[in-house]
């Protein structure tokens, strides 16, 4: 695949107060996307994800470091070159930032205009991408007289007329409520699909990332602490952090308060496996069962699909004779992930 975004030593370093150097913002990133994927970063508030996002199109500078897009790096453009790159690079915000003035015909026309477009193939591609997000009839509406979701497809629709190749999204879906979330999440794969446009996901929701990205990198205070196929990612979270947002969202992960509230409940042998496709496409946990005379009750976990793989941890209390148990968790050792607790 053709690299489309790369930063190699990127650096973000506000000024403190009183002059003194605050923590940085961004520490050292390097980060490398492809052309065509769609890459999530995610992070709780402030971990330096919508300055890193910001970076690409020019709207922050590094402190130390470079920034390419499609080979060019991009802090050596001169203003009129910025000016072309934002072009190619379209952007949409988690307050929609519709010019209320405007109809949504007006809004999205509003970059065409400014490019240099015709009004006749502005006309074309404004009704194209109207009927592309879902909004056909409603070309003269005027911003107040749109839900939440609907704003956002204006948004996305605008963010993609001029024909970018890239598409960063900041929180787009942070305002919205589950269901919409979900009807912007499958338009922006569509959007992905359609045109091959390589997107760029700026969120602090894992369900988001979870359906939409295809690799994902994880940010904490200013560092990327993990990257990796989204799948990946959410089966086996290497680092804490990542650990914690994973299991948050999925509530598969146990924290020390919740072993030590299951030990007090369950006085088997307790352990924890990393569910992967052996673990559903066969019923592997009670033929291992049967064949070594070992009980077991579910007492945490669950089991989702990424992508139409699946991911989640499932915790047991296993019932028998030591050794039976023993050779039982070996040879689930063998097969899958198996943390014992």
């Amino acid at each position: 695949m053709t690299e489309r975004i790369r930063l190699t030593g990127v650096s973000k370093q506000y000024p403190g107060k009183k002059d003194a150097a605050s923590a940085p913002a961004l520490d050292n990133i390097d980060l490398s996307i492809q052309a065509g994927e769609i890459y999530g970063l995610i992070g709780r508030s402030g971990a330096g994800k919508s300055t890193l996002l910001r970076m690409i199109n020019g709207l922050e500078a590094p402190t130390r470091g470079e920034v390419h897009v499609d080979g060019v790096d991009v802090q050596k453009l001169s203003q009129a070159e910025l000016r072309t790159l934002r072009h190619s690079v379209g952007m949409v915000f988690q307050q929609f930032s519709l010019w209320n003035s405007r109809t949504v015909f007006g809004n999205i026309a509003t970059p065409l205009k400014i490019a240099g477009w015709k009004e006749a193939d502005i006309a074309r591609r404004v009704g194209d991408l109207l009927d592309f997000v879902g909004l056909g009839g409603k070309a003269f509406a005027r911003p107040r007289q749109l839900s939440g979701g609907q704003k956002q497809r204006v948004g996305i629709a605008r963010a993609i007329a001029s024909r970018p190749s890239i598409l960063l999204s900041d929180e787009a879906t942070s305002a919205l409520d589950p269901q919409t979330t979900t009807e912007i999440v499958d338009l922006l794969r569509s959007v992905n699909r359609e045109f091959g446009i390589t997107i760029v996901v700026v969120t602090h929701e894992m369900d988001v990332i979870s359906q939409l990205a295809d690799r994902v990198s994880i940010l904490s205070d200013g560092h990327i602490v993990e990257s990796g196929d989204i799948h990946q990612i959410l089966a086996r979270p290497a680092h804490p952090v990542t650990a914690g947002l994973v299991g948050s969202y999925t509530r598969t992960s146990l924290t020390e308060t919740e072993r030590s509230a299951l030990r007090e409940r369950f006085h088997g042998r307790r352990i924890s496996i990393v569910v992967d496709d052996a673990l559903v496409d066969g019923p592997v946990l009670s033929r291992l069962a049967r064949e070594h005379a070992v009980d077991f009750s579910i007492i945490q976990g669950g089991v989702a699909r990424v992508k139409d793989q699946p991911y989640g941890q499932l915790s047991l209390a296993l019932y028998g004779d030591d050794p039976a148990i023993d050779r039982f968790v070996s040879e689930l050792a063998s097969q899958t992930e198996v943390i014992s607790w």
